[in-house]
C-alpha cells in the first residue's frame, strides 16, 4: 500500500511540492497504519506495522524515517545529544534534521555539499570551513564512501572536533578488505563493483577503522542487533569515534 501511494503521488505531485509538504502528505498514512504492533521512536506513532520498501528496508509511513535513521535517533538522544553541545550533521536524514533543527538546547550546524538534503551550510568534508576544535558532536552517516580523498575528510573531522567529542561514523560495509578501484569511474560500473553508482569504494569494518585511526581517532565498533518493535535491522555496525 505504501509504495502504491508512493508512486502515485510522484507521479501526480511536483517533486518540490512532495518535500515542503511531506509531513501532510504523510500523515493521511495514518488511518491505514495505526495499531501496536510497532513504534516509530522518531515521529512516536505506534503502527500496526513498518511499511517495506522494496529492498526489504522498514520505513515508518508517517515520518519517512529508515532503520539506520532510528537507530541514530535513539543512540542521539540516550547518549549523545547534551544541553549546549555544538553538533555537525552531513546530509542529515530529513525528518532528523526537522527535529534537530527544532531543539533550542544546541547549535545545531547540518550541511550537504551537492543540495541534495535539507541542510543549512554546504561544507565542504575535505576542507570544512570552521576553526579548528568547533565541534562536540558530529555525525557522519553514509558519507564516506562517496569521497576519493576520504583521508583528507577523516583528518579535517579529527581537526574541527573539540578534545574528548564524538564523531559517529557509518556507510555500506563488506568482509574482508576495503575494495577501491578509482579507474572505475562510470555510474555503471560503479553501480557493478560498488553497489551505487555514485560511491567510490565500499569499506570493510576493519579497515574503515584503520583509516579513521590513522587521522587521529580512538574508534569503538558497536553492533547492534535488531529489534522487531522499533523496526531496527539486524547485525548494524556504527563505529564511535572520540578525539
Amino acid at each position: 500500500m505504501y509504495n502504491f501511494f508512493k508512486s502515485i503521488a510522484k507521479v501526480l505531485i511536483p517533486q518540490q511540492v512532495l518535500i515542503n509538504n511531506e509531513e501532510n502528505f504523510r500523515k493521511l498514512m495514518i488511518p491505514f497504519y495505526k495499531g501496536n504492533n510497532n513504534e516509530c521512536n522518531v515521529c512516536g506513532t505506534k503502527l500496526k506495522g513498518f511499511a517495506e520498501l522494496p529492498n526489504g528496508e522498514k520505513i515508518c509511513p508517517i515520518c519517512g524515517s529508515l532503520p539506520r535513521a532510528r537507530r541514530l535517533y535513539n543512540l542521539l538522544e540516550t547518549e549523545f545529544l547534551k544541553p549546549g553541545i555544538s553538533f555537525l550533521d552531513f546530509s542529515p536524514f530529513r525528518i532528523l534534521y526537522k527535529k534537530l533543527k527544532s531543539k533550542k538546547n544546541i547549535q545545531y550546524f547540518s550541511s550537504d555539499y551537492e543540495d541534495d538534503f535539507l541542510a543549512d551550510y554546504h561544507f565542504d568534508i575535505r576542507n570544512i570551513d570552521v576553526e579548528d576544535n568547533k565541534f562536540d558532536l558530529i555525525t557522519c552517516y553514509h558519507i564516506l564512501e562517496h569521497v576519493i580523498e576520504d583521508t583528507d575528510a577523516m583528518k579535517d573531522l579529527h581537526r574541527v572536533l573539540k578534545p574528548g567529542g564524538n564523531l559517529l561514523v557509518q556507510t555500506p560495509f563488506k568482509d574482508g578488505d576495503i575494495y577501491e578501484d578509482y579507474s572505475i569511474t562510470t555510474p555503471e560500473d560503479r553501480l557493478k563493483y560498488f553497489g551505487q553508482d555514485n560511491h567510490v569504494r565500499i569499506y570493510s569494518v576493519e579497515g574503515l577503522k584503520e583509516r579513521l585511526e590513522g587521522a587521529g581517532f580512538n574508534v569503538e565498533i558497536r553492533n547492534f542487533s535488531a529489534d522487531h518493535y522499533y523496526g531496527l535491522s539486524d547485525q548494524e555496525k556504527i563505529l564511535v569515534c572520540t578525539k
